[in-house]
């Protein structure tokens, strides 16, 4: 499925849409260049598990925890240099958690990613717009 949106709300209900569709132990990929959408795409799925705290790019903490109808795990991978680095710092039990895993520059550990990750890429267009490409779910 692909979805243009045009700002911040657009996005924000994309992500809302797809956070419906989750059930515990989903994990989503979210993938694009800095600045396009993905801590906004993240939070559309935030507000679908009915958490009303404030979701940030955890990009200095790599891991951001949010309890909600399901736990919200938001990881922000950028600073991960390897596999090895991220399996460290115990990201890979999040993986198979009793939550939403949500998963900011996840190329990082691709080889790691379970069977049936949902795979969401944005990218940004000439005209300011953003092109959502959703694979792998149930929308």
């Amino acid at each position: 499925m692909i979805v243009r949106t045009t700002g911040e709300k657009e996005t924000i209900r994309v992500g809302y849409a797809l956070g419906k569709t989750l059930t515990k132990g989903a994990v989503v990929s979210l993938r694009g260049s800095l600045g396009v959408g993905k801590t906004v795409f993240a939070k559309g799925i935030a507000q679908s598990l009915g958490i009303g705290e404030a979701i940030v790019s955890p990009t200095f903490t790599l891991i951001q925890e949010y309890e909600g109808t399901l736990p919200l795990y938001h990881m922000d991978l950028y600073r991960i240099d390897s596999v090895e680095e991220f399996e460290l710092i115990g990201g890979e039990e999040y993986l198979y958690g009793e939550g939403i895993t949500l998963i900011e520059w996840s190329e990082k550990i691709q080889e790691l990613l379970p069977e049936g990750t949902i795979s969401v890429t944005i990218t940004l267009a000439e005209d300011g717009s953003r092109e959502i490409r959703i694979e792998g779910s149930m929308l």
